[in-house]
């Protein structure tokens, strides 16, 4: 439901993510050099030869110390001390799913029926610490949100969606990043494949995608005066294969939930989906 005048409700001021501290650069576990600091490492990129848990990698995976399911894995997303997706280059971006893609397929071999990649940014979004990182969670089956999304042959809502034009913020190499038509909190966007394609980790724009996606978040910081919690995650085909269309969600969380959305399953967005993508558009 897209409602304005929510914005001018008392306390509605947007939450914010702090600059980073003397603290938080001295003590970053993800950062190169400190492998010691984290659980074993279960993949990297990284030149052949170097010993597992040394410096000279460019992504590294390790186990979640925290895990909420039976398998769940940290993405570090960089060796330097980078606190978002909107701060890498295509390259890094580009690494980053080429790591993703090696443990869809760890996972595939061990019998997992769905991995979901997700990226949370930002306190308020959930991310215990802020160096650029993204999750792996393995599920034996595939998750409600995704098993919703399942579609008939021809009848494809992604598809829909990117065919009708509206709400565009930007367009490369047969992907479209657009503002949600029905977004449930400011700002949300939806990032896919023009083309009908199921499967996100073996694609070849998943890479190009990630890079889109940080060009995004780079527009959203702008058009905000300065970097927002958000949240990311990849919807794709189950892993043993199957339907859908793969694509990436960004919900900003620009506001709270509160017991409207939460109780009643009515999402209360205070921008209007036109506003948003030219705000992004100019940004």
């Amino acid at each position: 439901m897209i409602a304005p005048g929510r914005a001018r409700r008392p306390g509605a001021g947007r939450a914010t993510v702090e600059p980073p501290s003397a603290d938080e650069l001295e003590r970053c576990p993800f950062c190169e050099g400190r492998e010691d600091r984290t659980p074993p490492e279960s993949f990297a990129v990284a030149p052949e030869g170097r010993l597992p848990d040394t410096p000279g990698w460019s992504v590294r995976v390790v186990p979640n110390l925290y895990p909420a399911l039976e398998r769940q894995e940290v993405v570090v997303s960089v060796p330097r001390h980078a606190r978002s997706l909107a701060e890498l280059d295509h390259t890094e971006a580009a690494l980053i799913a080429q790591a993703w893609r090696a443990r869809a397929e760890a996972a595939r071999a061990e019998g997992f029926g769905y991995v979901q990649a997700l990226l949370n940014e930002g306190r308020d979004a959930g991310a215990s610490l802020p160096h650029a990182h993204t999750q792996l969670a393995w599920f034996r089956e595939v998750p409600p949100a995704v098993a919703s999304e399942r579609t008939r042959a021809g009848d494809c809502g992604v598809c829909e969606l990117v065919a009708g034009g509206e709400h565009v913020v930007a367009e490369r190499d047969g992907l479209v990043v657009m503002a949600h038509p029905a977004g449930r909190l400011p700002y949300e966007l939806l990032l896919a494949p023009r083309d009908h394609e199921p499967d996100g980790f073996t694609s070849g724009r998943l890479g190009e995608a990630l890079a889109l996606l940080g060009d995004a978040i780079r527009r959203l910081h702008a058009a905000e005066g300065g970097p927002v919690p958000l949240n990311a995650w990849l919807h794709t085909a189950p892993l043993a294969g199957g339907d859908g269309h793969w694509h990436l969600e960004l919900v900003p969380r620009l506001t709270v939930l509160a017991g409207l959305e939460l109780g009643a399953g009515i999402y209360l967005n205070s921008l209007q989906p036109d506003d948003a993508a030219a705000a992004l558009r100019g940004a």
